[in-house]
């Protein structure tokens, strides 16, 4: 059993800056699980466009201004000012002077600020096409000037540790949840160890790979989501999954996100003939509509008219030097698929691509459950509302990483006593009889995913949502008895909870008939 101060399940840009600002009192101990043998690699690195601050002839008040449009309503309004009056503060402090950022400049060597949709200013630092992988490298490597900072890599989290649910003790049915760590799978040993905490983080990401077309990176299964809502905590807004309007729609290279960014630098959507046509569905924004209008406009295009995708042209609007600049890591990519993105229009779908709803946090990250905070885009802190504003997840992530540190440095219980090894009890594997089937973890998880394309996607109604939940409630049940008699594996924990994960959002999709942002139901009322 390890025992520590704070435990962070998960390693992004949330994670990581928890991480930092913790480390600042070297007699506390941090210890930090991430399932990935590179603890760099989380969806933080796929982050292209980057991260807002506050550009020229911007204000607080444009910025929230932006935010709630975009959230459609939904957005939690004091969530929004917060992110916007603490946001630009930390990306200097936390990013450039902690961890050492450099972003973008122009000729004249001011920052180079970048548009993207929804936004009335410009005000994305960026570095080229690869922003997320610069912030996530340079708060790494903060972190290796931390002693009191240890990372486990290859560690798949299994479940929280909570009492009652874990207690030995009859009597805390009577105390309210509380988390105290979490049991996490050793990828090498295949063991379970213990790790038992005064408070936990949890950092853990999205949910994106729980259908068939998403950006997202292959851990993004809903782990941390699934945890929380078996331990009990409250889970809101699960309806709302933001889909991409523009991934890569090439083979090899399906996937691939082409940021909003290249649409901020003045590309158009075409329909393969050639023909422009977002202004038929926003006559103000057209292609600098939000996602969730663009995502829509893309999937009614290719419905109606029989695409297999539509064209993304930026060739027509930038010089190839330009492209090749702004746009390095999307321009090579693509050009290993063999489309030249400076000479011809690029192939894109919508894809999943973002979770704006999660488990239920306040201004300072904490969830309903005692010593149980969440981070990132496994919370749900309503600044997104039914719809999230282009590069403000990885802001979100700073600035709600940084608040949880912080009240765990004020906590005046951040040293209670742990509980002992005899209170918690070790993973019981003794009915563990046979070894997972990797075909049969693969063919469930194709199941779920296409699944929750064609049910619980795009475009929703009652009967599709109604269909996917007896199918997701079926699969559940097979699934949960192949859980039991088979030993752990990565793969097997990630298939519990992704169909676990996938009738959460299923069943928010049918109790919410209402259209708004990304949830849209055809049949609303």
């Amino acid at each position: 059993m390890i025992q520590t101060d704070v435990l962070i399940v998960g390693a992004g840009i949330a994670g990581a800056t928890a991480a930092l600002r913790l480390a600042r009192n070297r007699q506390r101990q941090i210890v930090m699980l991430t399932r990935a043998s590179d603890p760099r690699e989380s969806n933080t690195r796929y982050a292209q466009g980057g991260i807002v601050s506050r550009g020229p002839g911007d204000s607080v008040d444009l910025l929230v201004a932006d935010i709630l449009a975009a959230g459609a309503g939904a957005t939690l309004p004091q969530a929004a000012h917060l992110l916007a009056e603490e946001g630009p503060r930390l990306v200097n402090d936390v990013l450039v002077d902690t961890a050492g950022m450099q972003f973008d400049h122009g000729a004249d060597g001011a920052l180079a600020w970048g548009q993207e949709a929804a936004h009335s200013r410009r005000r994305i630092l960026h570095v080229g096409d690869g922003t997320g992988r610069a912030i996530i490298n340079a708060l790494h490597a903060a972190l290796q000037n931390c002693p009191n900072v240890t990372i486990v890599n290859n560690a798949t989290t299994t479940d929280l540790i909570t009492f009652p649910h874990h207690s030995r003790d009859p009597l805390d049915v009577y105390r309210p949840i509380a988390c105290h760590g979490a049991y996490a799978l050793d990828g090498r040993e295949r063991t379970v160890h213990r790790y038992v905490a005064a408070k936990t983080i949890l950092a853990s990401g999205g949910l994106g790979r729980i259908y068939r077309n998403t950006t997202n990176p292959i851990g993004s299964r809903g782990d941390g989501l699934a945890m929380a809502h078996r331990a009990g905590a409250r889970i809101i807004n699960a309806e709302y999954v933001q889909f991409h309007p523009t991934a890569l729609a090439v083979p090899g290279g399906e996937g691939f996100l082409i940021s909003e960014a290249v649409r901020g630098e003045g590309a158009i959507l075409l329909t393969p003939e050639g023909r422009p046509f977002m202004a038929d569905y926003s006559p103000d924004w057209k292609d600098l509509a939000p996602r969730d209008v663009v995502a829509r406009a893309i999937h009614h295009q290719m419905e109606t008219q029989g695409y297999s995708h539509v064209l993304l042209d930026i060739a027509s609007h930038m010089s190839a030097e330009a492209i090749q600049a702004r746009f390095p890591n999307i321009y090579a990519t693509c050009l290993k698929v063999g489309v030249d993105i400076t000479r011809e229009p690029i192939p894109v779908v919508p894809a999943a691509h973002y979770f704006c709803g999660g488990v239920w946090v306040d201004e300072w990250g904490r969830s309903t459950i005692e010593n149980l905070y969440a981070v990132g885009e496994v919370s749900c802190t309503g600044l997104h509302g039914a719809n999230r504003l282009a590069s403000t997840s990885l802001l979100e992530g700073l600035v709600w990483g940084y608040r949880a540190a912080q009240n765990i440095d004020d906590s005046a219980d951040a040293s209670h006593k742990l509980p002992g090894r005899d209170e918690v009890p070790p993973w019981d594997e003794s009915d563990l009889v046979a070894d997972a089937d990797p075909a049969l973890i693969q063919g469930d998880m194709q199941t779920i995913q296409n699944i929750m394309w064609h049910y619980v996607g795009l475009v929703r109604n009652a009967d599709r949502l109604s269909r996917a939940i007896r199918e997701l409630r079926h699969l559940t049940n097979e699934i949960e008895t192949f859980y039991r008699v088979t030993k752990l594996s990565d793969g097997l924990i990630g298939l519990r909870n992704a169909v676990e994960v996938s009738l959460i959002v299923a069943y928010a999709a049918l109790h919410n008939r209402n259209n708004l942002g990304c949830h849209y139901r055809e049949d609303a009322l």
